[in-house]
């Protein structure tokens, strides 16, 4: 054989086996290739100054590749474009998709809503990891970008915050990689396929379908695209990798430390100064380290720091600056909040205190862009939590967009941050992929990027490994893994049980008589719910119940309602032509659907409130009256808060009678009480109290109320002052309702007899009517006009005397 033939047949050979070797998308061993690893989630700026503004769109080593891109779909995984990558491909043709951009939001397919199944369960037999080519829609994007020429010789990187199902990356017409992990940012080395100061063309590849999909069958709208931030940025050939920041506090909890792990490229030799600064700009501490290895650590000793807790989101700044000498390469920012999160006495701690987790669970959805979530809907969303007193979140079920955890830090919100991971669709029996070895990497995989992008923020203070996916093997060394890498958080996963790997028994919609048994017996892990009071139509109904236990029994703290805004998608009806809320079940005739059953949010799609987002809002207050003592005026006021003293808020007293305001008084002085402690609040000694206690005797039969609002003093960060965070209502005189034989003694003209058994008459006079019902000997009577006592000229007429029929009950 001559060596033209070896080399045809080798090369031959090796073609059949690269074609027989399975696809990335369809392989669980196999979730990515040359994507980075993921690190604590940041932006290095090129100077000191840049990084205290802290904006990256200012940065000259950051560039947006935002926008509109030509876009072409294809209904079947086999149908899509080949070649499509090559710089003098023909997109002529093609549609355009914005970036980010939801497919179905803008004309390319369907959304599909299903709460537990695999939403290709109608179109071909769920058998991981293999997933088809019918129906597996496939987007491909174009687009060209001039790189500015400065950035040769630096690193350049990609960054593409979410694509669903997976992303293939190709510049200038080469293969750069391939990512799975929907719910987290893709990052790529670009340097070697990008030309600085000339046009190059980036081209990108999604499916809504691949073997990563079945650990992604979350009950929510699936949607495919790109969903967040993307960009282009540089960074010096040396270079920070990553910044692991570990706050803490000592036993007595007042004095803080800080544990700084740096991990860099190329700079060995090079020094790290980091400076920890307060909000005030002030530094408090600042410390230097030498590069060595890759590696430079740090400990601070912070005396007395103000601390970090939801209802105090005290932050500082950490500056960690590369310098070569005294030029400096980069400098990156950090939230710390000094904090302490530890598991004791049965009890979940912030700073050695109980907390109550007044919770919500929050996907991410906009009724008008689908998973594209802007700023301003994050912080409405920030906003509307401390509007309705909820104090926690918990990241249902995958990594949110990063944004989202500066706001928590910033504005106070505690949050379980959980992995993307929920193979609900192939039950808990010995089916589910928690036992499946071949996804075991994956599992760990999704665990680790939770844990590496976001481990930095004071607000995360529980890690969850994932969401209704089983228990095994796979769960527990995921377990293991965070609690060797970050030992500083609790962990919890709902499959495991009472007595499994989680450091928190955190089950779904356990009834009240299982929250008290358990609360009652002496499994040493907290019981904080995942999912409870389901928040579906006329909902909340059993909300009360459910906190009576939480505020009696210490070991029960709390849990996140499901959920927090309906995902109803703004559309028009086909019939009426009017707005609506889009739910599952108008997606169409044929595709897999659980119907209405994605609105079951506290509030509406637009973030107006449902009704029953009231009843949330009172029992998750944290100010309450309480063994009201109508006989003096005094009453108990208790702080449920755990860290602030109650000296924020003013007591605004109404005075109702029959549903009229007719006195009010603002009271400045409020008993200074300390966090988790009550004190005597003497009512009677309002000016008031005589006054209403005269109405009260002059109007035997009226109703008397007092609605009491806790109001801001002042401003505070999203509310404004006299925005009330609390309100309660004491009946002081219950509502004397009229008999029939009341009535019709004032009743004037000719008495009625009324000693049958069944009777009923009608009493009207002006165009008014009233109701006197008369049923086995029990009388009653209904007015409709609302006024309980006849006047003048009323009269009382027989109007049928007969046994009563279910028609006159109506």
């Amino acid at each position: 054989m001559n060596i033209k033939r070896f080399l045809t047949c080798g090369l031959l050979l090796a073609s059949l086996a690269s074609f027989a070797q399975t696809p990335m998308w369809n392989d669980p061993g196999k979730n990515k290739d040359n994507r980075l690893d993921n690190v604590s989630n940041y932006f290095a700026y090129e100077t000191e100054a840049a990084a205290q503004k802290g904006n990256k769109a200012d940065s000259k080593r950051f560039m947006s590749i935002e926008g509109t891109w030509k876009f072409n779909w294809v209904e079947n995984a086999n149908e899509r474009p080949q070649g499509f990558e090559a710089v003098n491909y023909d997109d002529s043709k093609w549609g355009t998709m914005p970036v980010p951009g939801n497919w179905e939001m803008n004309g390319y397919g369907e959304a599909i809503y299903v709460n537990n199944q695999y939403a290709w369960r109608s179109d071909w037999v769920i058998d991981p990891p293999a997933v088809q080519d019918k129906n597996n829609h496939v987007g491909s994007y174009r687009r060209t970008f001039t790189i500015p020429a400065d950035w040769k010789g630096d690193k350049i990187y990609m960054h593409i915050g979410s694509a669903t199902s997976n992303i293939t990356v190709y510049i200038n017409g080469k293969y750069v990689g391939y990512s799975e992990d929907a719910k987290m940012a893709a990052e790529f080395d670009v340097t070697k396929f990008i030309e600085p100061g000339k046009e190059n063309l980036i081209a990108m590849q999604i499916m809504r379908w691949c073997d990563g999909s079945y650990l992604e069958d979350q009950d929510f709208w699936r949607l495919c695209g790109i969903a967040r931030e993307c960009y282009l940025y540089t960074r010096p050939q040396s270079h920070i990798r990553d910044l692991f920041i570990t706050p803490d506090l000592d036993k007595n909890y007042k004095n803080g430390t800080l544990a700084v792990k740096i991990d860099a490229e190329a700079a060995d030799g090079k020094t790290v100064v980091m400076t920890l600064k307060d909000k005030a700009g002030k530094t408090v501490a600042e410390k230097t380290a030498t590069i060595a290895g890759g590696k430079a650590e740090a400990n601070f000793a912070v005396k007395n720091p103000l601390k970090w807790t939801a209802e105090t989101p005290n932050l500082y700044k950490l500056y960690t600056v590369l310098k070569d000498g005294d030029k400096v390469v980069e400098a990156i920012p950090q939230n710390v909040g000094f904090r302490k999160v530890e598991i004791k006495g049965a009890q979940f701690l912030v700073n050695g205190k109980p907390v109550l987790i007044k919770g919500v669970n929050r996907h991410e959805i906009d009724p008008d862009h689908g998973y594209c979530i802007s700023m301003e809907r994050m912080l409405q969303d920030i906003k509307v939590m401390k509007m309705l007193n909820v104090n926690a979140v918990r990241t249902c079920h995958y990594p949110d967009d990063p944004r989202w955890y500066d706001l928590c830090d910033e504005y106070g919100i505690y949050v379980t941050a959980e992995a993307n991971i929920e193979s609900h669709g192939m039950g808990y029996g010995e089916r589910t992929l928690a036992k499946n070895p071949i996804y075991h990497d994956a599992h760990i995989e999704r665990n680790q990027n939770n844990v590496y992008a976001f481990k930095n923020h004071p607000s995360v203070v529980v890690w969850s490994l994932g969401n209704e996916a089983g228990y095994g093997k796979n769960f527990e060394d995921a377990y293991d893994w965070i609690k060797s890498y970050d030992p500083s958080r609790p962990v919890h996963y709902e499959q495991a049980g009472q007595n499994g790997k989680t450091d928190i028994f955190c089950p779904m919609y356990y009834g009240y008589d299982g929250c008290e048994k358990y609360a009652q017996g002496n499994n040493p892990r907290p019981l904080i719910q995942c999912e409870y009071a389901h928040a579906m139509g006329n909902s909340m109904g059993g909300f009360a119940e459910y906190w009576d236990l939480t505020r009696k029994y210490a070991k029960y703290q709390g849990g996140f309602i499901w959920d927090f805004v309906d995902q109803g998608l703004r559309n028009t009806s086909k019939v009426t032509g009017k707005q609506i809320w889009q739910y599952g079940g108008d997606a169409g005739r044929y595709p897999a659907s659980d119907h209405n059953f994605n609105c079951n949010g506290v509030i509406a799609p637009d973030r107006s409130y449902n009704p029953h987002a009231y009843e949330v809002q009172h029992y998750y207050q944290h100010i309450w009256l309480r063994n009201l003592d109508m006989s003096t005026g005094d009453v108990e006021l208790y702080n449920e808060n755990t860290f602030r003293t109650l000296d924020y808020v003013d007591a605004v007293i109404t005075l109702k009678q029959d549903g009229r305001q007719i006195l009010s008084q603002r009271i400045t002085d409020l008993p200074k009480v300390e966090p988790g402690q009550s004190k005597i609040m003497q009512l009677g000694q309002m000016e008031l109290g005589m006054k209403v206690y005269q109405q009260m005797v002059n109007n035997p039969n009226s109703e008397f109320v007092a609605d009491v609002d806790f109001v801001l003093k002042n401003d505070e960060p999203l509310l404004p002052a006299g925005y009330a965070v609390a309100r309660q209502q004491f009946v002081l005189q219950g509502y004397t309702f009229p008999t029939a034989e009341g009535i019709i003694k004032e009743a004037k003209g000719e008495p009625v007899k009324v000693d049958a058994m069944n009777a009923c008459y009608t009493l009207s006079a002006a165009g008014m009517s009233v109701t006197v019902n008369r049923w086995n000997g029990n009388l009653d009577y209904l007015d409709v006009d609302g006024k309980p006592m006849l006047q003048e000229g009323y009269s009382v007429t027989p109007n049928f005397w007969r046994a009563p029929t279910d028609n006159d009950f109506g």
